[in-house]
């Protein structure tokens, strides 16, 4: 029989059929036994009478361990005495395709009783709590309407190597490896592919792939591998055109997300999905620093950057003054920003952060596309020209106005389920002391 997942049972009532999943829970009482059977979908009683009929499934029962895995076959009833749904599967046939050990090495169920670290250890196990099948399904959604956008927007989709010769930020660690006796890297960003492919006269490009970062950051918002969502657009006037683009592509993503699974995020995680009907609130950088020191009285060490007490504070007020979960900040000292963000007439970067319930979720900008001025920024960031020559070949014949973003998939999701560490928003993490499983 073909298996049949469990959240279609109200559909196949007093219907023979086949369900697999794992053993949730045993309850072996003197006249009868109980199994609740999980699988992707949902949840069954299994009941079992205890009679000269069923001595091979007892038997079966009572060799069954926590989180085997089972084949059952039987006929799906209504019971209102069934506080599951109401509902329940008496097999005639139960198989079992994996036996688990008795010890457990963390409460599935309770994932509070568990440490962090442990939980990572045995990740396999972890995410087997509904509430993890939800976020995933959650993420694959998202990924996919971002998809739809672009698609839609005229789009298209490349896909960058993640082997590279030179890091595509100055300053920042890579992951060193050896190229067939050359030096190389683990690619950082696809930041100079996407920009390459503008001169190409692609116009609109998107990829969502993995990136490296060798820093040895032990925060709970980064970690050495990611995925990222980036996106750059020709002819552009200026930053504001960058920020439009990403307003509506996430404008369109977060309202997809909130009609199909908005109610299901709300039960399990007690969360509501951003609203993003208003326009995101613009500041900048100047007026960020104001606010901070004239509403919250905070000074922040950083005079080029925010610290993450402040990107905190200023979500605070664009939740307050805004209503908004969102708040750009612009114009950015150029002395924190890479060399080939554009700058405007006094000087600082036509870039932007974007924040998102008190963290940064992305950097974008104009960028810089003529060759002599980006030469120039090249050298004030006491960097050779030589080291860049294959970037900078992309701007000597023709490179449109243009610029663009990148998103990181997990911290999006983190700050869209309100969880407090990104490793919880990772299908597996790398960090700098965790390279298993």
């Amino acid at each position: 029989m073909k298996r049949i997942p469990i959240n279609t049972l109200a559909q196949h009532t007093n219907e023979t059929l086949t369900i697999e999943g794992f053993v949730e829970n045993i309850r072996n009482l003197q006249y009868v036994q109980f199994l609740i059977l999980k699988d992707e979908t949902g949840k069954v009683q299994i009941t079992i009478e205890k009679n000269e009929e069923n001595q091979e499934l007892t038997s079966i029962v009572d060799n069954l361990s926590l989180e085997s895995t089972i084949r059952v076959t039987g006929t799906v009833f209504e019971n209102e005495k069934v506080k599951l749904n109401g509902r329940e599967v008496v097999p005639e046939r139960i198989v079992v395709t994996s036996f688990s050990e008795k010890e457990l090495p963390l409460a599935i169920k309770d994932k509070e009783n568990a440490l962090r670290e442990t939980r990572l250890d045995y990740r396999f196990l972890d995410l087997r709590r509904e509430e993890n099948y939800l976020f995933f399904k959650c993420q694959t959604l998202l990924e996919m309407a971002l998809r739809e956008y672009w698609i839609k927007e005229g789009y298209l989709e490349i896909h960058s190597p993640k082997i590279s010769a030179k890091a595509a930020e100055s300053g920042a660690e890579v992951f060193s490896l050896d190229y067939f006796g050359q030096k190389a890297c683990l690619s950082q960003s696809p930041q100079f592919y996407k920009q390459m492919a503008m001169s190409s006269g692609f116009n609109r490009v998107f990829e969502i792939g993995p990136a490296f970062r060798a820093e040895n950051s032990h925060t709970s918002y980064h970690a050495t591998e990611i995925n990222m969502a980036d996106v750059e657009i020709s002819w552009i006037q200026s930053e504001e055109d960058v920020m439009e683009e990403e307003e509506n592509l996430l404008r369109y993503a977060l309202t997809r997300l909130k009609d199909t699974y908005g109610e299901e995020i709300k039960e399990k995680f007690g969360v509501e999905i951003s609203d993003v009907s208003n326009p995101f609130p613009r500041i900048t950088f100047e007026q960020a620093k104001k606010i901070l020191k004239e509403e919250f009285g905070y000074i922040g060490e950083n005079k080029e950057d925010f610290e993450r007490k402040e990107e905190n504070l200023l979500c605070e007020y664009a939740k307050e003054k805004y209503h908004s979960d969102f708040l750009f900040v612009t114009a950015y000292p150029f002395s924190a920003r890479p060399f080939y963000h554009m700058l405007d007439e006094k000087g600082l970067t036509k870039s932007y952060d974007l924040l998102f319930k008190g963290i940064e979720i992305t950097t974008g900008s104009q960028r810089e596309n003529r060759i002599d001025i980006l030469e120039k920024q090249v050298k004030e960031k006491g960097i050779a020209l030589e080291d860049l020559s294959f970037y900078l070949e992309f701007f000597r014949y023709g490179c449109p106005p243009h610029g663009g973003f990148a998103i990181g998939i997990a911290r999006l999701m983190m700050q869209i389920f309100e969880m407090d560490n990104i490793r919880e928003a990772t299908f597996i993490y790398r960090g700098p002391t965790r390279l298993n499983p």
